[in-house]
């Protein structure tokens, strides 16, 4: 029993374990939208596109969170405009603009004393080193994000189904596209230093979809999310701390673990319910 408890009797493992529930939290309500559409590599897009704000405001000496949102904010505003382009695909699009984001921020952090470390720090984070106002900003985010869920799940339900439904329902897709990038950014800024950008997706994706298999609506895939979130936060941190592994990358291997068990279970049940229905015979 002291295998399984230990680790979380030391206070920065304790922090690391809130730090991981809240992001948890806040990828299951974003990400769950991100599987149903089919925005993986979006996310991906986003998370990478943080790079130069947060790269200037470390070079600078400022906020590297405020960095971050203003790169976010850059990165749906690109999105949203290059997704009007007729004759532009939209995953087109997103690619110049990764391209463009990621490249612009190692430009910058090239420039950095502490090139490999600092790179390092943003691509991979350090969930070890969650800090107290940390979790504050993260239960701010998690509200802010129960707030736009709440307020936009019904456009974004119609949004994720059938877009011209939701233009004649007069629910203004365009409107809720700008707003569920929003959510998504609203995520990613928050998880990026717990897990860094390049593990983000981890926990933004695998859970929501580990959950679709089981979960009735899409509330119940967010809830479902969740749960599967903290136990790879829970699974990642202790086999992190008996393995002396990386911590941020063992929570999201554990998060694509739980994926590809949820799937394969959901499979093999499948496979027994086919097996056991009745075969019909002709008269």
């Amino acid at each position: 029993m002291d295998w399984l408890t230990a680790p979380f009797e030391v206070t920065f493992v304790q922090r690391a374990l809130w730090g991981g529930i809240l992001v948890s939290a806040i990828c299951a309500l974003a990400g769950t939208w991100v599987v149903l559409r089919g925005m993986a590599f979006l996310g991906d897009a986003m998370s990478h596109g943080l790079l130069p704000g947060v790269a200037l405001a470390a070079l600078f000496g400022g906020n590297l969170l405020l960095g971050a949102v203003a790169s976010a904010a850059v990165m749906a505003a690109g999105v949203t405009v290059l997704g009007r382009t007729p004759k532009l695909s939209q995953d087109t699009g997103i690619g110049l603009l990764f391209v463009g984001m990621l490249s612009l921020g190692v430009i910058v952090v090239s420039r950095s004393q502490s090139f490999a470390v600092d790179l390092t720090g943003f691509l991979f984070g350090d969930v070890l080193a969650v800090r107290e106002q940390d979790l504050l900003l993260l239960g701010v985010a998690l509200l802010v994000a129960l707030l736009v869920s709440v307020l936009g799940h019904r456009a974004f339900l119609a949004l994720a189904f059938d877009p011209r439904k939701a233009h004649t329902l007069g629910l203004r897709p365009r409107l809720a596209h700008a707003v569920l990038l929003v959510l998504l950014g609203l995520a990613i800024v928050a998880s990026f230093h717990i897990v860094g950008t390049l593990l983000v997706l981890g926990l933004l994706i695998a859970p929501p979809a580990a959950a679709l298999p089981w979960a009735r609506g899409v509330r119940g895939v967010m809830a479902l999310a969740a749960l599967l979130g903290v136990t790879a936060t829970f699974g990642g941190l202790l086999l992190s701390w008996h393995l002396s592994t990386a911590a941020g990358a063992t929570v999201s291997a554990v998060a694509v673990a739980l994926f590809f068990l949820s799937h394969a279970t959901s499979g093999l049940r499948h496979l027994r319910a086919r097996r056991a229905a009745p075969v019909p015979t002709a008269d």
